[in-house]
């Protein structure tokens, strides 16, 4: 299976539910109730910021999301998407109308993705028999797996109404999984100096890539939730070589000592914390959108 180059995107209109993972909840995952909480082995702890005093809802941002995370969306449709709204967003900026922010969160079939200036040579396999399918697209870093089980989460924000700095935002959507990790599994996780991303002692077990045009920032984060970790052994994920990659339910269970942990529990409640903590962070008003669709 040859590179695939970012596919070219045409406007993108999406009715219904892409291919189901499990059948949608009758409530949804904003109005769930319950926790996980299990004690786990945590690492060394990163500096935290100091929660800021919360906003009145009337001033906070209005945040679009669109929650498909219970869903597998290929690749190259959640790309085309993100795109298209990207695109829409740029338009709005001369006028000063771009008002709201945008959430999307998925999860993926399994695929890797390379950033503009990936190396093939994080790769273990060879790019014309891949295991995968294999995008390369307009995000910085190297190369890394997306698949079932892990939460990816791509907001598209305009830092011109948050901070107009590309390190702060790395920083804060870091900060978002750090936050998420301890208030729903007391998890501590950690930052890397020097790294991008969030670890639990020597695993890795969120990603983050952007790409920014304008200030408006898109692609986002992925996190290791139930994951299985066998297809990240086919590359140098994010280029290290040196360190492991981790997942919530692994963690748990090595803490827990139990053999058994309900997967489209533990995905819930991994998405109920981080949507919560991100909300608080960039002080969005979250509006959940019934279907997805892009005009």
């Amino acid at each position: 299976m040859a590179l695939l180059p970012s596919p070219p995107c045409s406007p993108f209109h999406h009715r219904g539910a892409p291919s189901p993972l499990l059948a949608p909840t009758a409530a949804s995952a904003r109005h769930r109730r319950g926790s996980l909480r299990l004690a786990a082995a945590g690492s060394r702890s990163g500096t935290t910021a100091a929660p800021k005093p919360r906003p009145p809802a009337a001033s906070r941002r209005r945040c679009e999301c669109f929650d498909l995370h219970r869903q597998l969306v290929p690749y190259g449709e959640a790309y085309c998407w993100q795109k298209s709204i990207v695109e829409r967003r740029k338009g709005l900026l001369d006028s000063g109308e771009d008002h709201s922010d945008t959430l999307i969160a998925l999860q993926h079939p399994p695929v890797y993705t390379l950033g503009t200036r990936s190396k093939k040579e994080y790769l273990h396999f060879d790019m014309e028999d891949a295991p995968f399918e294999v995008h390369r697209i307009d995000r910085g870093g190297e190369v890394t797996y997306h698949g079932p089980g892990q939460l990816v989460m791509y907001p598209i924000m305009n830092l011109k109404y948050h901070k107009e700095d590309l390190d702060w935002y790395f920083r804060s959507l870091e900060e978002v999984i750090i936050r998420a990790l301890k208030s729903a599994f007391s998890i501590k996780a950690a930052r890397v100096e020097g790294l991008t991303g969030v670890w639990v002692g020597n695993q890795k077990v969120a990603a983050i890539g952007i790409h920014g045009s304008r200030m408006i920032v898109y692609h986002g984060l992925a996190l290791n939730v139930t994951t299985d970790l066998a297809p990240f052994t086919m590359i140098d994920p994010c280029g290290i070589k040196d360190r492991g990659v981790g997942s919530i339910k692994e963690i748990l269970r090595k803490a827990s000592g139990e053999g058994e942990i309900d997967d489209a529990l533990l995905m819930d409640i991994a998405y109920d914390s981080m949507i919560k903590e991100f909300a608080e962070l960039f002080h969005l008003s979250l509006d959940f959108s019934p279907d997805c669709s892009f005009q």
